[in-house]
């Protein structure tokens, strides 16, 4: 009777073990049990340096929609004439006429200076050298137009009809 040295002994690894069960349920019983037991992981555990967590970038695809989701584009709502609703016809508005060659008027909201610029040149054909705008407490935008010098704003009020 003797004994066989540690490292001629067969080995009992987990290799060796898979490869010594023959059939496939016997396999998955004897990695299901190492599963359990937690040594199979060839990862291991990361170590983490950073207090918060922050998501993998994973991969982002380009959409490919099977339909439209809107059949007609969007209209566009600033032409000329919803940019410009209607000149404002007060005693102050007048005096400014007469005085310092600026018309007034009642605007859209969404609309900017450059906007309304282009569309009292196109309307009145008429060029301006400034474009002031406030909001009024009423919620309306209201937009005082200085015409060049080539123009006089009492002819343009006429014209328009606000005179």
């Amino acid at each position: 009777f003797f004994f066989l040295p540690v490292n001629l002994l067969p080995s009992t690894d987990d290799s060796s073990i898979l490869t010594m069960a023959k059939t496939p349920s016997k396999k998955a019983t004897i990695v299901g049990k190492q599963l359990k037991k937690g040594n199979l992981s060839k990862a291991g555990t990361r170590i983490h340096t950073k207090v918060h967590f922050y998501r993998p970038k994973t991969l982002a695809l380009p959409r490919k929609p099977k339909y439209q989701r809107r059949a007609v584009p969007r209209k566009s709502t600033t032409d000329k004439h919803s940019i410009i609703k209607y000149p404002l016809t007060t005693e102050s508005s007048m005096k400014l006429i007469e005085d310092s060659n600026t018309l007034v008027f009642i605007v859209d909201i969404k609309a900017n200076k450059r906007q309304i610029r282009a569309a009292v040149r196109e309307l009145y054909n008429i060029e301006c050298d400034k474009v002031n705008t406030l909001i009024t407490p009423r919620g309306l935008k209201k937009s005082y137009v200085r015409l060049s010098k080539d123009f006089d704003a009492l002819d343009v009020a006429n014209r328009v009809g606000v005179i």
